[in-house]
C-alpha cells in the first residue's frame, strides 16, 4: 500500500471541502452526507499519520531535525540575512540556502508560502575551546529601528501656502499701494492717486544629499534597509526646507523669515511677557488678518512655564503669550545675534508661500563609479523649492529675549 505524506492528506481534505461546499450550495443532502461521513474518516487519518511523523522526527539516537552532519552544517553555513535578501530579489550568493530548502519542507511536510528558516541557526551552543565565548545568535529586528532624535517640520503644518506642481519661475503680482480716496466739497476737484504693484518672485533652489550603503549592508541586512534609508533622507529634506524657510538666506537658499526676508517686521525685546505683547500689537497694526501664531523654541517654553503671578503660583504658557496659538520647534534656537537670547515669529503663516518643482526624488543607482568599485549602491535625494511671503508684514520677528524668568506686569 502506497505510504501518503500528511501534505498529500491535507490536499485531499482541501478537496473534499470544496465538493462539499458544491453539494450544499446545489442542495445535494446524500451526496453533502457521503462526503461528510469520508471527511471524518480522512480527518482521523491525518491525525494518525501527524502522530507517526512526530515519532519518525522524535527517534531515539537520531537528531530530532534528521542528520546530525546536515544540522551542524546549517549552523556553520546557513545565513538568515542571504535568506532574506535572496527572497526580496537582492542579487546574493544564497545557494546553500536556497539547497536546504528542500530538506525544510520535507520536515514541514509542505512547501514554504515564502522561506523556512531551519531552527538550528538560533539554538545556542558551547564552544569546545578553553578562551572562546558562547556562539549566540543576533537576531536582526529593523521592525525596531531607533531612529535619530531630531526637530519636527512646522511649516506646512502652521498653515503655509504651497504651489505644488511649479515648471518655470513664478512672479505673483502684489498690490504694494492704493489710489488715496478723499471727500471734497461741492464743485471741488477729487484728488488722483495711482496705484502701485510689485511682484512676489520664486525661482527653484536645489537641496540634498547622496548616501552609499555597502556590499555587506546589502548582503547581511534585511530588505527593509533601503527603506530606512529612504525614510532618513526624506525627513533629513523636509528638515533642511523648514529651516530655510525660518532662517534661510545662505549660499544657494531660499531666503526665510529670519534670514533678510523683505519686509518683515522686526523688534527687539529682552522680557517675553513683553516680546508677546509687543508681537500681537505690531500684527494688530499692520491688519494682519488670518489666524496668526507664534513659533518659537522650547527653550522659551521653558521660560514662559516660570513665570508666576503675584500669588506665586504659576501663570501657564498660553497666559504669558496672551492666549495666542504657540508652536515649539528645535528647527531654531537662537536668535542669530547671541547664543544666549531666543527669537519668536508671530504671523499669519499662509502668507508663506512654499513654492515646490519637485518635493522628493529618490534615485537608486548600482552603477555610480565610486560605489560600484567597491561592491555598493548609491542612492540620491533630492528636492527642488523656494520660499517667499506675500505680505512681509504679516511677519512679526521679536529677537533679543533673553533666559530670564519674565515678571509679571504690575
Amino acid at each position: 500500500m502506497k505510504h501518503e505524506k500528511t501534505s498529500d492528506l491535507m490536499e485531499k481534505r482541501i478537496g473534499l471541502l470544496d465538493a462539499m461546499k458544491t453539494a450544499h450550495t446545489a442542495d445535494e443532502g446524500a451526496k453533502f452526507k457521503s462526503l461528510e461521513t469520508e471527511l471524518r474518516a480522512l480527518d482521523s487519518k491525518i491525525a494518525r499519520q501527524k502522530m507517526l511523523d512526530d515519532a519518525d522526527r522524535a527517534e531515539p539516537g537520531t537528531p530530532i531535525h534528521g542528520d546530525a552532519k546536515l544540522s551542524n552544517e546549517i549552523r556553520s553555513r546557513f545565513s538568515l540575512g542571504r535568506a532574506i535578501a535572496h527572497a526580496a530579489g537582492l542579487n546574493v550568493d544564497a545557494g546553500f540556502e536556497k539547497e536546504i530548502q528542500d530538506e525544510l519542507a520535507k520536515r514541514a511536510g509542505k512547501p514554504a508560502q515564502g522561506i523556512y528558516i531551519p531552527t538550528e541557526i538560533f539554538e545556542k551552543r558551547v564552544s569546545t575551546t578553553s578562551t572562546a565565548s558562547e556562539i549566540v545568535p543576533t537576531d536582526f529586528r529593523p521592525e525596531l529601528f531607533i531612529n535619530a532624535l531630531t526637530a519636527n517640520t512646522v511649516i506646512r503644518s502652521l498653515g503655509a501656502t504651497v504651489l505644488n506642481g511649479l515648471r518655470g519661475n513664478v512672479s505673483i503680482p502684489r498690490e504694494m499701494g492704493s489710489p488715496q480716496v478723499g471727500w471734497v466739497a461741492e464743485n471741488s476737484a477729487l484728488g488722483s492717486g495711482d496705484p502701485d504693484f510689485d511682484s512676489v518672485t520664486l525661482s527653484p533652489k536645489h537641496c540634498g544629499v547622496i548616501s552609499e550603503y555597502s556590499r555587506n549592508m546589502i548582503q547581511q541586512s534585511s530588505p527593509d534597509v533601503e527603506g530606512l534609508l529612504r525614510k532618513m533622507m526624506a525627513r533629513n529634506i523636509a528638515l533642511a526646507i523648514d529651516s530655510a524657510a525660518i532662517r534661510g538666506g545662505g549660499s544657494n537658499e531660499p531666503v526665510g523669515i529670519l534670514g533678510g526676508m523683505s519686509g518683515i517686521q522686526t523688534v527687539a525685546v529682552t522680557d517675553l511677557f513683553t516680546a508677546a505683547a509687543t508681537a500681537v500689537s505690531l500684527a494688530a497694526v499692520a491688519n494682519v488678518g488670518g489666524s496668526p501664531s507664534f513659533l518659537t523654541t522650547p527653550l522659551v517654553r521653558k521660560i514662559a512655564a516660570l513665570a508666576m503671578d503675584k500669588q506665586n503660583n504659576p501663570l501657564g504658557v498660553s497666559a504669558v503669550f496672551g492666549g495666542q496659538p504657540i508652536t515649539f520647534s528645535n528647527i531654531e534656537t537662537a536668535d542669530g545675534n547671541s547664543p544666549s537670547t531666543y527669537a519668536l515669529i508671530y504671523a499669519d503663516w499662509s502668507e508663506l508661500v512654499l513654492g515646490i518643482w519637485s518635493e522628493l526624488d529618490i534615485l537608486v543607482n548600482p552603477y555610480e563609479s565610486t560605489a560600484y568599485s567597491k561592491g555598493n549602491v548609491s542612492l540620491r535625494a533630492m528636492a527642488t523649492v523656494d520660499v517667499a511671503c506675500r505680505n512681509g508684514a504679516a511677519f512679526v520677528s521679536v529677537t533679543g529675549v533673553n533666559s530670564a524668568t519674565p515678571a509679571m506686569p504690575a
